[in-house]
């Protein structure tokens, strides 16, 4: 029931439903994709309407890296390896997690098994 008291449109409440369902079942995203001659690990979660992200994913990300064996790249001090940025899509805030991973270690093991191992890490399920 809206505040005036009729009912809510069903095609909003399909969407409301959908939206609520889409953020249960996969609350964050994660990604390792080829950026070029780099590859990259992307992890999206989204913000909540207080405007507070969730605390510790980036440490949540180093973590499930070293515990799969996979290295952060860097080589110069001007280079960034990690970027943390906000974006809005739709009507949606998400904190957007970008991480240059090392080639030599990331080629060793498949790109599904991290983003298994790090959203798991993320998820609290490892």
């Amino acid at each position: 029931m809206q505040a005036d008291g009729n009912k809510v449109d069903p095609s909003k409440q399909h969407a409301l439903s959908s939206r609520l369902q889409m953020e249960l079942l996969q609350p964050l995203r994660v990604a390792v994709i080829s950026r070029g001659p780099d590859t990259e690990l992307l992890v999206t979660n989204p913000v909540e309407l207080s405007s507070k992200g969730r605390p510790l994913v980036f440490h949540d990300i180093t973590l499930a890296l070293k515990l799969l064996n996979t290295c952060i790249f860097s080589v110069l001090p001007q280079l960034y390896a990690a970027e943390i940025g906000r974006h809005v899509i739709g009507d949606q805030e998400w904190e957007v997690y970008r991480v240059l991973l090392d080639e030599g270690a990331s080629l060793c093991i498949p790109r599904r098994k991290v983003e298994v191992g790090v959203w798991k890490l993320l998820m609290g399920w490892e």
